[in-house]
């Protein structure tokens, strides 16, 4: 057995045990009813590392939350929580094992998983969440009737950002704005709507791409420094992130010209020190902190219980809180999708509930998402935050940008794959 083998080993053990633990810590009026089971199948182990614990240790906290509030139609949630690794192989695995257990709900959390089981989870009708990753034409319900995006995919944060700079600090026509990203599908992703934005919209795109892993990019930040650009937006995630923030700075460009996706984390900033990095701003789809109710409550009645999944500091941090935005978004469709048909919760009625949700914040949690049998990204809202050297402050409302660009290319993806078939 090689350490990868040894990790994942590890961590399936882990997870089996998060997911027993769950049900244990059922409160009384649910032990012995039939359980409802969510699938949370994601990588602890090698590319998302950066961000999985903390995003599951809040989808877990969020569902021990519910279960002590009453379930979900009198039932209890039961998470099977495992590890694949990001390999499509080893997901597609631990789907079919979940499945045969009886998972009525999946997310992966993993753009190469995710996009693998897409076509699969359709046609076995089974809803899976994909918050903030996965291909672009997910967001299409015609085209993936069971695959909910539930947030702004990564052309509609492309989009906001460019927004942002051209309502509020000065405008986009006449600038240079440098696309510094990661060499990869996920780094590509944005460039088509950054191009036609910037033809309608008149400034100047320049597109930097580094190699994965995104540890290495001096040669990438000193062809932008030649280039003298007014604007930069960041495209990576994980460790990559702090070092394209440090390449910039290194080479002159000041904090507040720099913009990034929403995969730039409290962590990630940490590794600077006192105001260094202070204005740099992001796409932020989730509320951080403690102060909206749901995470309040959690802290209340399951963290400061002694039952919370994890690090207390990691409580109400981004990926903290995304991971509880993901569960409260499935648990309200399961109720929504139950409470029209009646009877018990089932796929079906978990997908008609998600194409029911209209203005749900996850009380503040999130922008108003309102999904509809066309539109499973749920309107490509969110809003630009700035760090301020302890957190991140809101820069504007939550809002959409250039909807109308993103979606003339989700149709253009849409017919290039009719041609493929």
């Amino acid at each position: 057995m090689n350490h990868t083998d040894l990790a994942l080993s590890r961590r399936t053990v882990l997870g089996a045990a998060a997911a027993a633990s769950l049900g244990a810590a059922l409160p009384v009026w649910a032990q012995g009813k039939d359980p409802i089971q969510f699938a949370t199948l994601l990588d602890f182990t090698r590319v998302y590392t950066f961000l999985t614990d903390e995003y599951s240790q809040g989808q877990q906290d969020y569902i021990k939350l519910l279960n002590l509030e009453g379930g979900l139609d009198g039932s209890p949630i039961k998470l099977i929580v495992k590890d694949h690794a990001s390999y499509p192989e080893r997901g597609i695995a631990l789907y079919n094992e979940a499945k045969a257990a009886g998972a009525v709900f999946f997310d992966f959390l993993s753009s190469p998983v995710a996009n693998a089981l897409m076509p699969r989870a359709d046609e076995d009708h089974l809803p899976m969440i994909a918050f903030a990753h996965g291909r672009a034409d997910a967001a299409d319900g015609q085209a993936f009737p069971y695959v909910f995006p539930s947030a702004a995919i990564y052309r509609s944060q492309a989009a906001l950002l460019l927004k942002y700079i051209d309502e509020k600090e000065g405008g986009l026509k006449g600038k240079k704005i440098a696309f510094v990203h990661i060499d990869s599908a996920f780094g590509k992703e944005p460039i088509e709507l950054l191009e036609r934005v910037a033809k309608t919209k008149g400034f100047e795109l320049k597109l930097y791409p580094y190699p994965v892993p995104g540890t290495e990019q001096a040669a990438t930040w000193s062809e932008v420094r030649k280039n003298r650009p007014d604007k930069i937006i960041i495209w990576g995630a994980g460790p990559g992130q702090a070092v394209s923030i440090r390449g910039a700075v290194t080479n002159g460009i000041a904090p507040k010209n720099i913009y990034s996706v929403i995969w730039l984390s409290e962590a990630d900033m940490s590794a600077f020190k006192g105001n260094e990095v202070v204005g740099v701003k992001r796409v932020t789809l989730v509320n951080t902190g403690t102060e909206t109710p749901i995470v309040k409550r959690i802290v209340e009645k399951v963290v400061n219980a002694g039952n919370g999944s994890g690090d207390k500091k990691r409580v109400g941090g981004t990926y903290y809180n995304i991971g509880v935005a993901t569960m409260a978004i499935a648990a309200q469709a399961a109720k929504l999708g139950a409470q029209k048909a009646g009877g018990p919760v089932t796929p079906e009625k978990i997908k008609q509930g998600f194409e029911m949700l209209k203005d749900f914040t996850a009380e503040g949690l999130i922008p108003p998402l309102t999904i509809t049998a066309q539109d499973h990204q749920g309107g490509g809202m969110g809003m630009i935050s700035e760090w301020d050297g302890k957190q991140w402050a809101p820069k504007s409302d939550w809002g959409s940008a250039y909807q109308d660009v993103v979606w003339d290319l989700i149709k253009e993806d849409r017919a290039k794959a009719k041609e493929k078939k």
